[in-house]
């Protein structure tokens, strides 16, 4: 291997885990240094498997008459510590997003609010809301499968204070994305047919 490669491929090392973080936005998309996937420390079965157990939240939110969102929060060791889906109807508040309920959960599972190294997996981009719970929770990252073109997180045009001078959160988009949308489509479908 020529000399110079291994030099571009520690320069570029450096950049995506030390330099570019502190100028971020305190998010990152993490992809495979050769591939450009998207990476978590699970990999990619897993990643779909967690995204499955959010769908299944999702699908009971549709089930209760709530927008279909479901979020899981995974701790580093891999074990699903908290779980929530949107209860905002039910429970008449902002606050019962499908995140807040999953981080609420992890939190209480762990005895503390800080949840470093922990990854949520969402079915819908997180809002600026959840992302800035996300943020001040330390995560390490957010796998949403959905983009939300209403109130997602990447819509959002004000600089983002930077809460710690720490790693960038991660954020892998895309997983599941499909089954996320097919579920929106159909609740909203359903909504439109019975005129409410």
């Amino acid at each position: 291997m020529p000399r110079h490669w291994i030099y571009s491929y520690f320069f570029y090392k450096l950049l995506l885990e030390y330099l570019l973080p502190q100028y971020s936005n305190n998010c990152n998309f993490y992809t495979h240094f050769s591939t450009g996937t998207p990476m978590t420390p699970f990999g990619a079965e897993k990643d779909s498997f967690y995204m499955q157990q959010a769908l299944a939240l999702a699908a009971t939110a549709a089930s209760n008459n709530e927008v279909p969102i479901g979020a899981i929060v995974v701790s580093p060791e891999g074990r699903i510590i908290g779980a929530g889906y949107n209860k905002v109807e039910q429970r008449a508040t902002q606050a019962a997003h499908a995140e807040l309920e999953a981080l609420v959960q992890a939190g209480a599972a762990r005895g503390t609010w800080r949840l470093d190294n922990h990854w949520i997996y969402v079915t819908l981009e997180p809002c600026a809301m959840c992302m800035g719970l996300i943020k001040l929770s330390r995560m390490a990252g957010v796998i949403f499968g959905a983009e939300s073109p209403l109130f997602g997180n990447h819509l959002d045009k004000d600089t983002p204070i930077p809460l710690y001078k720490r790693n960038a959160l991660v954020i892998v988009p895309g997983v599941g994305a499909q089954e996320a949308a097919q579920l929106l489509k159909a609740f909203f479908q359903e909504k439109r047919n019975k005129g409410g």
